[in-house]
């Protein structure tokens, strides 16, 4: 199997070269900005992209000029971008998530498990922290834990969600899904799900030690997305979940 990556001079760039050689894959190469994209594409059975958002359209445009089916880990995607996704899925087979980790994966099933099954009563919040160089807020990972738990309550989370608390707020609406995000050192991902009800406490909690975690999770994903015909896909459906 040949995968290119978009992003290959990035941290991931270089930790998902590093987990296709390992998982006995072949490296079809690498682009970044103002690289060749028509070549790299052309080259590889499939992409991974973790760039940048504003490189997403053209990432797509060329993967579906190609017939080549990508993977996208970029986080920070508005809703422009998801439109442009949905309109690449008629043609070929795009995966989109916002962790690429295996474990992720599975912490998010069981965040929807439980939220499907506490009531209101259960106050839910995602509470991450990553490294001081992300930019984006609240990270790819605890919205990708937030739209579970808001699928496992059945609501839309965009108009449920409490952000950026500061001041006098008054009390917490309930049902609502609330985000806090911490930034600083080196930390590679720690999201936390709390269910927070009178008395008692559940917290889901993931650690990421090692970047290479959601590398391995990407070149799984690619393998994967190969034998699937165009569409959307979610990395759920990697584990068969």
């Amino acid at each position: 199997m040949k995968i290119g990556i978009i992003g290959s001079a990035g941290r991931m760039g270089l930790s998902l070269r590093e987990a296709i050689e390992a998982s006995g894959q072949i490296h079809a190469g690498g682009v970044d900005q103002g690289g060749d994209l028509t070549g790299l594409a052309a080259a590889s059975d499939v992409l991974v992209d973790f760039s940048s958002p504003h490189a997403l359209e053209a990432n797509l445009d060329a993967c579906v000029a190609a017939g080549r089916p990508i993977v996208i880990g970029t986080t920070g995607l508005e809703e422009r971008h998801h439109f442009l996704i949905d309109d690449a899925a008629r043609d070929i087979a795009v995966l989109q998530t916002g962790n690429t980790s295996l474990g992720v994966t599975m912490l998010a099933a069981l965040v929807k498990q439980a939220a499907s099954r506490l009531g209101s009563d259960w106050d839910i919040e995602i509470v991450e922290m990553h490294h001081r160089h992300k930019v984006d807020a609240p990270s790819g990972t605890a919205l990708l834990l937030g739209e579970a738990a808001a699928r496992g309550r059945m609501i839309d989370l965009k108009t449920n969600s409490e952000r950026g608390r500061d001041g006098i707020t008054g009390a917490r609406t309930t049902g609502a899904i609330g985000f806090a995000s911490l930034r600083g050192g080196s930390v590679a991902g720690d999201p936390n799900s709390i269910f927070a009800a009178d008395n008692e406490r559940i917290e889901l909690i993931h650690r990421a030690e090692n970047r290479a975690i959601f590398a391995k999770g990407a070149v799984k994903a690619a393998i994967w997305l190969t034998e699937q015909k165009p569409g959307r896909y979610a990395m759920n459906e990697v584990l068969g979940l």
